[in-house]
């Protein structure tokens, strides 16, 4: 028996009772150690099992097994997979890329997926209880967790604000984007030259949406149409969460599902549309020399880890809303490989998009250039011996535009340059690789307009995008509202509203004209190191501190089979080692590529690379500082007993009529005895299960099967928590 175990009582009379563990010990009769904690209150297992039951039903649970699982895939599913795989995909060798991505997927996301789902599941808890459970010293994990989230909620919700201000701008005809605006230049209507120098698209996105300053220095003021859109924004997340899981539950049904619903309808549009299947040809052509690419094994495992939102402490709060006897297992296969089939399906309907796009543009190429050789023809610069005799030139295709184009180079080599022609080749465009807002708001959208009834696929686009977005949000902020209330037990409605109207004043420096630049930073910097080493600092307390064998053993417990043995291998072993490798390649990446951003430079109608200034280099530093701060400091803090770990404190529980009390901070010289007072407190237990007595000669402790809190009769409960033993 630890040295720390409390004894829970409830109270009869207004007298005080002092009992030793012993005493207690001394009076009972023999406990059935695998169904029961100890039981001194004559009641039977059935009674008590119901009373647990009664208590488990505190605590919200989804409505139903399809709701969970549309909110983690949801959550897991999200604009990264709509425009940053299919770019990954194109990079690093199209089809040759899926391999290193499923290999990853199963020996590092999978393992660590169903881990996550599994300590939420098992402990009950958001993501700060989760660990201060498992490892006090290593809880700052969970105030990590809860500070990148927040960094990243900061700027994803900005995206979101983006996509709602295209959709409104889509119900009309013509879209605003497909042609340049008109300027005058005093009676003459000229086309604007920030738009002619770029494209209508570009124009549109830098200009008219961002209105973007030509570096982050320059702020601009903000631009009140954004400033709009984010308020929009963080008013249907507050919406969609102020009642937990009973609200946002809700909203998955159709966050969750429209997507598919968009992607399938524009995976058929696209491949009717000509030259789709070119784009989806290019896309899966496998470039095998590229898998012995360390850089590509990289990026497949980056995208891996934020794919399915380890970390963020989202997929432990969705998932400690579970029953205990859920199959946990089953549910991260499911949603890891829905998670991968829905970015092969994005990038399907992306690439044939983008092939119809490239077609569109190759043909503007060659018309432009077919202008030009006219041109030399008439001013005699060019011979007519060098166009060959079967060229129309009223119906110029691109293999004869090809044809004509390598004739008049070799012949002119001398001063083939001057000419100014362009090869006009569709591998060209099709290489053309853009991803992240470049593809939504500039490639796609230019793409759109070419589409019969534009609009109608214009709205549904971005409502895709608001959708995916929300899901992901959803996500995010409950990996900050669970944890936060589950510890310090706020108000759910009032800590929600805080937390919005926060997180939008906050994130108002990214709405001014400079904003896009600090959504890049922020992108960039404040989560990809400090989740990384969140992730294999909850893999080291889960398989080296807590145990992989008595975790393993209490999955048994709680699904009712034993888990493979590839999971044994994978969190005590091959997750570590991998999770280290990619913080160390994360790390070099970070001291190579010098920290910078691509800047829109008006007079120019181009983008520039620029390096951050230095003020800009210490917001940067202190994002990673302040998101890995908790890590080390819980742990100074709890090492040398500066604050309590939590691990000697049980909580009262009212329950029809039964009450469990509160006993704190006691001293190491109290050993086992202790007078309880009269007056209980109210605060609900921070600890989810207790472990009970096994007597002499167990090995491990079995745990409560049921609730967080037993319901106990007259008489008393041995417990001793989980941070005793570690």
């Amino acid at each position: 028996m630890p040295k720390n175990s409390k004894v829970t009582q409830r109270e009869h009379s207004s007298e005080h009772v002092t009992e030793s563990v012993a005493d207690l010990l001394a009076h009972q009769e023999p406990v059935d150690y695998k169904r029961s904690v100890l039981n001194v209150t004559g009641e039977t297992w059935e009674k008590q099992k119901e009373g647990d039951e009664d208590l488990d039903a505190e605590r919200p649970a989804w409505n139903s097994k399809l709701q969970y699982i549309l909110a983690q895939i949801g959550y897991s599913v999200g604009l990264g997979n709509v425009w940053r795989f299919p770019y990954l995909c194109q990079k690093n060798g199209g089809g040759a890329y899926l391999v290193p991505y499923l290999v990853l997927l199963i020996i590092i996301g999978l393992p660590l997926f169903f881990l996550e789902l599994a300590v939420g599941q098992r402990i009950r808890r958001g993501s700060i209880g989760v660990w201060n459970y498992i490892c006090p010293r290593l809880g700052g994990i969970g105030y990590a967790s809860c500070l990148v989230c927040f960094f990243v909620g900061l700027y994803y919700n900005v995206i979101i604000g983006w996509s709602i201000f295209y959709f409104f701008k889509s119900f009309q005809y013509p879209l605003p984007w497909s042609e340049c605006p008109l300027g005058k230049n005093g009676s003459v209507a000229v086309v604007e030259p920030e738009c002619e120098r770029s494209s209508a698209t570009t124009y549109f996105w830098y200009r008219e949406t961002l209105d973007i300053s030509n570096s982050i220095s320059e702020s601009g003021g903000l631009n009140w149409k954004m400033t709009l859109c984010l308020l929009v924004a963080w008013s249907l997340v507050g919406l969609a969460m102020i009642k937990g899981i009973q609200s946002s539950g809700k909203v998955m049904y159709f966050s969750s599902l429209f997507p598919y619903l968009v992607l399938v309808c524009f995976l058929v549009r696209g491949l009717l549309l000509r030259g789709a299947v070119d784009g989806i040809m290019h896309m899966f052509t496998p470039k095998l020399d590229k898998m012995l690419d360390p850089q590509v094994w990289r990026e497949a495992a980056t995208q891996v880890f934020f794919a399915l939102g380890l970390g963020f402490g989202g997929v432990i709060a969705f998932s400690s809303y579970n029953k205990q006897d859920n199959n946990c297992h089953f549910d991260a296969t499911l949603v890891s490989f829905i998670n991968f089939f829905t970015s092969v399906l994005a990038t399907l309907v992306v690439f044939a998009v983008l092939g119809f796009k490239a077609n569109i543009m190759n043909e503007k190429c060659v018309v432009e250039n077919a202008e030009k050789i006219l041109g030399y023809l008439n001013t005699n610069v060019l011979s007519h011996d060098l166009i060959p005799p079967h060229v129309n030139f009223s119906h110029l295709t691109a293999k004869d535009y090809n044809e004509m184009y390598r004739v008049i180079m070799t012949v002119k080599e001398g001063h083939f340059k001057e000419l100014g022609l362009d090869p006009c080749l569709l591998e060209d465009e099709l290489n053309k690789s853009v991803q992240g807002t470049g593809l939504a708001f500039i490639a796609f959208t230019e793409a759109m307009t070419h589409f019969p009834a534009s609009p109608f696929w214009s709205v549904m686009f971005f409502l895709m995008l608001i959708n995916l977005g929300l899901g992901s949000m959803i996500g995010t902020m409950s990996g900050i509202t669970t944890p936060i209330i589950d510890t310090f037990k706020v108000r759910k409605e009032v800590f929600t509203v805080g937390c919005c109207i926060f997180a939008f004043l906050v994130g108002l420096i990214f709405v001014q004209r400079s904003g896009n630049y600090f959504v890049t930073m922020f992108d960039d910097y404040s989560a990809t190191l400090p989740l990384t080493v969140v992730v294999i600092l909850e893999n080291i307390a889960v398989a080296w501190i807590y145990g992989t064998k008595k975790f393993m053993q209490e999955l048994t417990e709680m699904l009712g089979f034993r888990p493979y043995q590839f999971y044994y291998y994978t969190w005590k072993y091959v997750s570590p080692i991998c999770m280290a490798v990619l913080m160390t390649a994360s790390i070099i990446q970070l001291g190579v590529s010098p920290p910078g951003y691509s800047a829109w430079i008006r007079e120019e109608a181009a983008e520039k690379f620029l390096f951050y200034p230095t003020w800009a280099m210490a917001i940067l530093i202190s994002l990673i500082i302040l998101a890995s701060l908790p890590l080390p400091l819980v742990f100074i803090l709890r090492q040398f007993h500066l604050v309590s770990d939590g691990s000697n404190a049980l909580s009262v529980t009212y329950k029809k009529g039964r009450m469990m009390k509160d006993i704190s901070n006691l001293e190491d010289n109290d050993e086992t005895r202790f007078i309880l007072s009269k007056v209980p407190s109210e605060t609900p237990s921070p600890m989810p299960t207790h472990r009970s007595y096994l007597g002499p000669g167990s090995n491990s402790p079995m745990e409560m099967s049921a609730a967080p809190n037993g319901r106990y009769g007259s008489g008393y409960l041995l417990a001793s928590t989980p941070e005793s033993e570690l």
